[in-house]
């Protein structure tokens, strides 16, 4: 009889492992990382856009890392009405280059923190979505790289979700806190008239010599890092898939 009750104990145990491993699946590498983490870590949330063209990628000039090209996207923002719950989770916002970073889902948690951190960002509330943030990003890039009349349209196009990444935790060389990032990626979705011109206008612009805002890297280019002068941003691997190849390229001091 004793050893009825412990098989029961055992499998009531092994069941309820295995549905807090399914119930918590999105977050399962989050929730792994942070037992390794008993410091501070450095996390961020961010949304990128493929847009593909064969086995060919365009990408746009980063104004933070001179002669660097990356997808076009950017880390997600929260709204002030999050700001008690950050707190809580002892969120500290990481200091700005520019005035257009405020409010970034960028900074700082006590590694202990991240798995409520991961589940606020699951319940939507209080912040853009990885959706929102895209088309964002998407407008002010095209402004950045003088091209803002392209923009024209952005609210109609349509944008497919293709995967969602979790970047590390990684030792950043001379700091003492590891980096996650947490991605998510997105096809232009080439269903309407303004997609296919707008596709069309960057590819022409990256063929352009006088241009600098943007270019065409094939997978190849991704994987080595560089496209002639210009150095790719590691996170445009998550174009092509959960594996990055190279380290971050350092940001302009602030």
């Amino acid at each position: 009889m004793l050893e009825a009750i412990w098989t029961g104990l055992l499998v009531a145990l092994l069941c309820w492992i295995a549905s807090v491993l399914w119930n918590n699946r999105r977050r399962l590498p989050v929730l792994v990382a942070s037992w390794r983490l008993f410091g501070e870590v450095r996390v961020s949330v961010a949304s990128l856009l493929r847009v593909q063209d064969d086995d060919r990628y365009l990408l746009v000039h980063s104004p933070y890392r001179p002669d660097s090209y990356g997808p076009p996207g950017g880390v997600v923002k929260y709204h002030p009405a999050a700001r008690p719950a950050l707190d809580r989770l002892g969120f500290r916002e990481e200091l700005r280059v520019d005035q257009r970073m405020r409010s970034d889902l960028r900074g700082f948690l006590p590694g202990r923190a991240l798995p409520g951190f991961v589940r606020w960002l699951d319940r939507q509330e209080d912040r853009e979505s990885a959706l929102e943030c895209v088309r964002r990003e998407l407008a002010e890039e095209l402004a950045e790289i003088g091209h803002q009349e392209l923009a024209a349209g952005i609210d109609r196009l349509h944008f497919t979700h293709v995967r969602h990444v979790v970047d590390g935790p990684l030792k950043v060389p001379g700091r003492p806190y590891r980096v996650v990032r947490l991605f998510d990626v997105w096809d232009l979705s080439l269903d309407t008239a303004e997609a296919v011109r707008l596709r069309e206008a960057l590819t022409a612009l990256a063929a352009d010599s006088a241009n600098h805002g943007v270019l065409v890297a094939t997978a190849d280019d991704i994987v080595h890092g560089r496209r002639r002068h210009a150095y790719l941003a590691p996170h445009a691997a998550y174009l092509m898939g959960e594996r990055r190849f190279h380290a971050d390229l350092p940001p302009l001091n602030s």
